[in-house]
């Protein structure tokens, strides 16, 4: 990032510039129907699409995309949606889910490619991308202004390859955590990872305002093919760690915890249930009051809930193909949708599951986000 860049990228963070607050009540004079959640999925061959889903089980976007997406992301004050390609495809889709239209298809420019998620800054001037240099294979993270033309306005080190998930720490919203998967890859050789015996993922905690990594994580040697893929964060600055395993022949820990300057803290399953994730975990969500977290398992047909006052597992149900989590206002509750078309909803305190009636039933993509 220049000199320049970086000076009034700080200027306008530190003016916190907040656009006005916008209600759904709009929505709901439109259509009489409230928004629950959105998400990519996959409706035919070759057919991607953006939806939002209604509480009736109807939907209230369907938003045709070129190709493949990866993660959705929902503007904190305004009904825009951020809909980022899958890795190593160049698209962010910006719409407008009330007026269901295309704002804006963001490129990620010449030698680039997104590596499938974003956020907007909490008072929504900014749009953060992790994004790969394709020329060294070095991760970087881009700040574009969220209005107009999406200009960018910074261009920073990720502090590692293959930066995949990327999230602000709700306590200090000028702190990026970042989760440098490690794999190398080269858009000529599609999804080949190409460096597995020596890949080197991270969790980076980045200064938006310095553009400097200020503390940076990584698990020990004997676990360096553990691939940091998904995060998510907390009210605590806490970060909750998904973990998908390059190796082949042990069945090591899938999921970690991270607290602010201090080492990245890996967590166990009862043994059956780490060995059904099949070495793969999906996406990572805390709940409403960050104490819970939910880990899906797409590969192991199931999701696990975790406890993070005491650094233990909870419970799991069995969810076919299941991926996408988001949680609701409820603590321990968390919405849940599978790569089958399936939608429903658990509560880990209670023990309750109930079904999520869909008009549509597309195969949902990893990642949503509740409206």
């Amino acid at each position: 990032m220049t000199a320049i860049n970086r000076r009034k990228f700080c200027q306008l963070l530190a003016a916190g510039t907040l656009l006005p607050s916008l209600s759904m009540s709009s929505v709901l004079a439109a259509t009489g129907k409230t928004p629950l959640f959105a998400s990519a999925a996959k409706a035919g061959d070759n057919d991607y699409r953006l939806y939002v889903a209604a509480t009736d089980g109807s939907l209230l976007l369907d938003h045709k995309l070129p190709t493949r997406a990866h993660h959705v992301e929902a503007h904190p004050h305004r009904p825009i949606l951020a809909c980022t390609a899958r890795r190593p495809d160049t698209f962010i889709d910006i719409v407008d889910y009330q007026q269901g239209k295309l704002i804006r298809r963001i490129e990620s420019g010449e030698g680039r490619h997104f590596f499938g998620h974003s956020v907007f800054t909490p008072d929504g001037e900014f749009l953060i991308s992790s994004e790969n240099n394709i020329a060294d294979g070095q991760g970087r993270i881009v700040i574009r202004r969220a209005s107009g033309l999406f200009t960018t306005v910074a261009d920073m080190p990720s502090g590692g390859i293959g930066p995949h998930e990327i999230k602000l720490l709700p306590a200090n919203s000028q702190t990026l955590m970042i989760a440098n998967g490690g794999i190398l890859t080269h858009p000529d050789q599609g999804r080949k990872k190409l460096n597995l015996d020596t890949m080197q993922p991270s969790l980076a905690a980045l200064n938006l305002r310095s553009g400097q990594i200020e503390e940076q994580q990584m698990l020990p040697e004997a676990f360096h093919q553990l691939s940091i893929r998904h995060i998510d964060t907390n009210q605590r600055n806490e970060t909750i760690i998904a973990l998908q395993y390059q190796g082949k022949e042990d069945n090591p820990p899938l999921v970690a915890i991270h607290r602010p300057g201090q080492p990245l803290k890996l967590l166990a399953a009862p043994e059956p249930v780490d060995i059904a994730m099949k070495r793969y975990c999906g996406s990572a969500r805390f709940d409403s009051s960050g104490q819970y977290a939910a880990i899906s398992s797409p590969r192991g047909n199931l999701i696990t809930f975790w406890d993070l006052h005491s650094d233990s597992y909870h419970s799991m149900i069995n969810s076919p193909d299941g991926c996408g989590l988001a949680a609701t206002a409820n603590p321990g509750e968390f919405i849940i949708t599978t790569g089958r078309g399936i939608c429903q909803q658990h509560n880990l305190l209670n023990g309750s599951t109930q079904r999520i009636s869909l008009a549509q039933r597309p195969a949902w993509d990893n990642h949503m986000v509740t409206l």
